[in-house]
């Protein structure tokens, strides 16, 4: 479908290296013939030299979604490079080693507190700084890891992307009623970024997803789940606000969680 997002102004946020799933949105993006500004945080040096793989070299802002000077700027700069934006990508996530490792109860306040603040807050303060940007019928699109189960090792990390689901719900409602703007998320599987290499027994959830999902899942091919996040940052989910969209060959719609997904033997 040539041309999906052709004449889009989208900020794209998330960028770290090649393999962070904002980079291939970037990428199909610019390829679907939208203008691309990119965010990024702490080594911009290495945004920089990784925006210029891209098709089209993007300008690329330093954002700390914690510095609330970094977010009231964030229409201005933007505005320097675009006259306004159709759609927002949020696909920031982090939270300390402790909230993912060890006892479950033992994580401090202070650890949890940075990653509800970094991985679910964020949506809301990012959709208010880039608010004199959008009109109606903007998207803005976060990237989720499904927060209905409670995964091994996930932990707090999880908690943190329960609460990004229920955020999502508040701001469709809020974006919607006030300003025509759709608020979704989509829940990928899991994928090899960065931030993956935090998780404990990472390798033993790729095996287990690819055994159970309908449609088998390559946690190389970060292809797909980017697709998704282009269509619902087009105008061809106009109606769609406040849900969350899966990525993730199927493996959410399987009830059978004890033995690996199988199709049944033809005769």
């Amino acid at each position: 479908m040539s041309g999906l997002l052709a004449g889009k102004r989208l900020l794209i946020t998330g960028v770290i290296t090649e393999s962070s799933i904002a980079f291939d949105v970037a990428k199909i993006a610019q390829q679907q013939g939208a203008t691309v500004v990119l965010t990024g945080f702490g080594r911009m040096s290495l945004v920089e030299r990784i925006a210029k793989r891209l098709p089209e070299p993007p300008a690329v802002l330093e954002l700390d979604v914690t510095n609330s000077e970094h977010l009231d700027s964030l229409a201005a700069r933007v505005g320097e490079h675009v006259d306004g934006l159709d759609g927002v990508l949020h696909s920031i996530g982090f939270a300390p080693q402790s909230c993912m490792t060890g006892d479950y109860l033992e994580t401090p306040w202070e650890d949890v507190a940075t990653a509800m603040h970094v991985s679910a807050y964020s949506f809301a303060s990012l959709t208010k700084a880039c608010l004199p940007l959008l009109g109606a019928g903007s998207s803005i699109v976060g990237l989720d890891f499904d927060a209905r189960f409670a995964w091994q090792n996930y932990n707090w990390m999880g908690a943190a992307k329960a609460a990004l689901e229920s955020i999502n719900r508040y701001l469709a409602r809020e974006m919607g009623r006030l300003h025509g703007i759709r608020v979704n998320l989509v829940s990928a599987g899991p994928l090899r970024t960065t931030a993956a290499r935090s998780i404990p027994n990472f390798s033993e959830m790729e095996s287990q997803w690819n055994a159970r999902s309908p449609l088998g899942w390559d946690p190389a091919d970060r292809t797909g789940a980017a697709k998704t996040c282009c269509v619902m940052l087009s105008d061809w989910m106009p109606v769609t606000t406040g849900t969350m969209v899966w990525a993730d060959g199927g493996f959410s719609a399987i009830g059978d969680r004890v033995e690996p997904f199988a199709p049944t033997p033809k005769d």
